[in-house]
């Protein structure tokens, strides 16, 4: 039983592979994710030695610097070749970013200018870090649960693949943004289930659960959206994605539908996938337990969960959006002020529609595990089978 779950896990992995590039064509086809483009070359490249650092003065305070210095390409065609780079700091402008020291690596942009090939530093190089970061997670993920967690690092993977090269390209390519964020929604549920779980009846249980509770979610934000009077411009990037296609705008309001439900799917699984393990053993152990009284175990265990997972989903997004509302709150004279303002609405709505989603989820997934758990009626201490 055990290799036949393994087997059916692996072909979930290939399957998921499958969906996810054919999804890909589908939507992307010859073109590319990125829609952007530039007009110079960009290079990855390591200070050598700063040469020269002048500053000019405005008004008597160091407002404008420029800074020369020696670099190494790293990568493209002038990989290994040094090269002549120029910084210029604005000391006026907030944004502005540090001097760069021997040893830094940067991106450098490469333009043409009277017929000459001039650099210019574009900004730090800041993913490698992250990549060993990246590194490490997975290094102790697997460590620590070991073929479980090399489930998790594959499915967390997939899950990273369907936003990025699914569900963004969809948006952008002006697909319909309700059908394609339920789909990535289902497909990151069922995959993560089959792949970590394995295709049994806790995984159904907790797949039809999880999808529900999403499904519950999203409904939610559309009934909600006929009297907020949203119009989805939330911060300043939601006017710029408004006008990359003027003629055939995104709807940013289907934006906020798919950033309320992919933020809540994580947590409805996991409370799905807790109260169907939990079910599964009670009635493994308690062979003349009622289903009324499986119902009622998965209620009462739902309620311990609900409290520590509505506090994660509400304390995610307000971390998430704390510099803004920092902001709001100290460039307002009230709290109506400050909850009123549409990009708190949202949040706020996140918040509660993810909570009522799995809130929700409790009951719809204990009421389906006591249907199919009885139905499958194995005797005490067999393992049920997936039919």
């Amino acid at each position: 039983m055990k290799n036949k779950q393994t087997v059916y896990q692996i072909i979930s992995v290939f399957v998921s592979a499958l969906l996810i590039f054919l999804a890909y064509l589908n939507i992307v086809g010859n073109g590319t994710i990125f829609k952007g483009s530039m007009e110079g070359e960009t290079i990855k490249c390591r200070v050598i030695r700063v040469t020269d650092v002048q500053t000019q003065n405005v008004s008597g305070e160091n407002e404008f610097v420029t800074v020369s210095f020696k670099a190494q390409a790293l990568n493209t065609s002038l990989r290994g070749k040094t090269i002549e780079v120029l910084q210029e700091i604005d000391r006026s402008y907030v944004f502005s970013p540090k001097q760069v020291e021997q040893g830094d690596k940067i991106l450098v942009e490469g333009y043409t200018e009277g017929g000459e090939m001039l650099y210019y530093f574009g900004d730090f190089v800041r993913i490698t870090p992250l990549i060993w970061l990246l590194v490490i997670f997975c290094v102790l993920v697997i460590a620590f649960s070991r073929m479980q967690g090399l489930k998790t690092v594959v499915s967390l993977a997939f899950t990273c693949l369907s936003v990025f090269v699914v569900l963004i390209p969809a948006i952008l390519n002006g697909r319909n943004i309700y059908f394609w964020s339920i789909a990535v929604c289902v497909f990151i549920t069922v995959m993560t289930l089959s792949i970590i779980s394995g295709f049994n009846v806790k995984s159904l249980c907790a797949g039809i659960g999880c999808i529900c509770g999403v499904l519950c979610s999203g409904l939610i934000v559309l009934i909600m959206d006929k009297f907020l009077n949203m119009t989805g411009l939330l911060e300043e990037e939601s006017v710029y994605l408004i006008q990359l296609y003027p003629e055939n705008p995104i709807n940013l309001k289907a934006i906020i539908f798919a950033m309320i439900i992919v933020g809540a799917v994580g947590a409805v699984m996991d409370v799905s996938m807790s109260i169907s393990s939990s079910l599964y053993e009670l009635r493994i152990k308690s062979s003349g337990i009622t289903p009324k009284e499986l119902m009622k175990s998965g209620f009462t265990i739902g309620r311990d969960m609900m409290g520590t997972m509505a506090n994660t989903l509400v304390l995610a997004y307000i971390g998430s959006s704390l510099t803004s509302v920092l902001l709001l709150v100290a460039y307002n004279a009230g709290i109506e002020q400050v909850v009123n303002k549409e990009m708190i609405i949202a949040e706020i709505l996140q918040a509660l529609a993810g909570s009522m989603g799995m809130l929700l989820t409790l009951p719809l997934t204990s009421a389906v595990c006591a249907v199919i758990y009885y139905r499958n009626n194995p005797p005490k201490g067999e393992v049920f089978n997936a039919r």
